[in-house]
């Protein structure tokens, strides 16, 4: 067994460990078909959350995005998001006009892959997520039969806040919501606003003004 397949499974029993990271499927049931999860973004910690909730079976072929500049600055963090987690690269600066930043999710979409997306594009630690970023709907226009899952990670931000490095035990959960897909004729704004408002209902307790 290579290290990085003794890794996954280690670093997933950690988690549950520390945090009793377990999915709630509140919307649809755990399928070995093809997705988009959208997520909230609030730790580093996100990525190995989401991936202990997952069952094991959909783990090798769902594929977060992770950013290229800061993912691959050591051998150590290259490794773990190559062959640990098999994460698909982006850009977060054109090194050409021409350069599409989308062409790498499109290629692992194109594949059977699914995905994990955090479409706010960067960590918010507090209040409400920031609105969207417009990648998750090109993709949607483009892949209209893949089904995008709304997906609220909840309190992970306090197990490990944005600066930290060592986990604070803290109960966290992962919620699955409903399928959806861009609907006929709706467009940018609609489709990013509908779908952060979606996640949002996710998450337990609601919100308290």
């Amino acid at each position: 067994m290579r290290l990085a397949d003794f890794m996954g499974p280690l670093l997933a029993f950690i988690a549950r460990v520390i945090t009793g990271a377990q999915g709630h499927w509140k919307g649809c049931p755990p399928s070995n078909e093809q997705r988009i999860y959208i997520a909230n973004h609030q730790s580093h910690f996100d990525l190995v959350l989401i991936w202990a909730a997952l069952p094991t079976e959909l783990r090798p072929r769902t594929r977060a995005i992770a950013a290229r500049d800061y993912w691959t600055k050591s051998k150590f963090k290259q490794w773990l998001t190559t062959d640990v987690f098999n994460t698909v690269y982006v850009s977060r600066t054109k090194s050409s006009p021409d350069e599409d930043p989308l062409e790498p999710l499109v290629e692992a979409l194109n594949a059977g892959d699914s995905l994990l997306i955090f479409p706010e594009g960067t960590r918010s630690s507090r209040g409400e997520p920031q609105p969207f970023k417009s990648g998750v709907f090109h993709l949607a226009e483009q892949f209209p039969e893949v089904q995008i899952i709304p997906t609220w990670i909840d309190n992970v931000q306090r197990v490990m806040p944005k600066g930290e490095v060592v986990p604070v035990p803290i109960l966290c959960t992962v919620t699955f919501g409903s399928p959806t897909q861009i609907q006929p004729g709706e467009d940018k704004r609609a489709f990013l606003e509908r779908t952060r408002t979606e996640m949002m209902a996710l998450k337990p307790g609601g919100w308290r003004s």
